[in-house]
């Protein structure tokens, strides 16, 4: 079981080092390079999340519906790591979306796992920024927030369902999400967001609760 396991991780590692080995790295926009590559070999890459000086550094892909990259790869080739992708009701390139994406919680730091890490306060104020690009443009992405929630059952009243929120219809909506979300942090942040700003919320499994989530919320920094 071991030695099977060690080829997963190993497999998932380098469909991932193939995307870099095949781009010149010594350039300006590397991350949109990477995103022209991998779409030529599957057109659900849709842009490139990044977390500087850490291992998540990946391809954001998004179907139809939010189970498919759960069990396959960018490549289509099933696999327990499945892909970092944007959910399907968010659109990457509408400023007024929220971009909720997930990824899965592995144990031997891929794909999200190292964002459970972001409930060391110490660990997020080396690691503030995340970078998402599209196909135009990469972004910075400021930190406001990291909580710990779950998944609701469909019963369950007054609970926070923070992964609907893929669209605000307005101000109220926006600043009442702001403010569920500054409820729950696990430590002040120190930054704030405000009506018109797009939100980024990054999303895996944590295990201290049934159907546990780590949750992480961003906002767009203005270049």
């Amino acid at each position: 079981f071991s030695s099977i396991k060690y080829i997963n991780i190993n497999k998932n590692a380098e469909i991932y080092k193939e995307i870099s080995s095949n781009i010149e790295d010594n350039e300006e926009n590397i991350n949109l390079k990477k995103i022209k590559y991998a779409k030529n070999i599957n057109s659900d890459v849709i842009g490139w999340l990044e977390v500087p000086n850490t291992m998540i550094n990946y391809p954001i892909l998004q179907s139809n519906n939010n189970d498919y990259y759960l069990k396959y790869n960018y490549k289509r080739e099933e696999s327990k790591y499945g892909s970092i992708f944007l959910n399907y009701k968010s659109n990457i390139n509408d400023e007024n979306s929220n971009l909720i994406i997930y990824g899965h919680n592995m144990g031997d730091n891929q794909m999200f796992n190292e964002l459970l890490k972001y409930r060391d306060e110490e660990y997020f104020k080396k690691h503030k920024i995340i970078k998402i690009s599209n196909e135009q443009k990469e972004y910075n992405y400021s930190i406001i927030a990291v909580f710990n929630s779950r998944v609701f059952y469909q019963d369950e009243e007054d609970v926070f369902r923070y992964y609907n929120y893929t669209y605000f219809n307005n101000e109220e909506e926006y600043n009442n999400y702001i403010k569920n979300v500054n409820q729950l942090q696990l430590y002040n942040t120190n930054v704030s967001a405000k009506y018109g700003e797009q939100l980024a919320t990054l999303i895996t499994c944590e295990y201290s609760q049934k159907n546990g989530r780590l949750v992480i919320v961003a906002k767009k920094e203005l270049k």
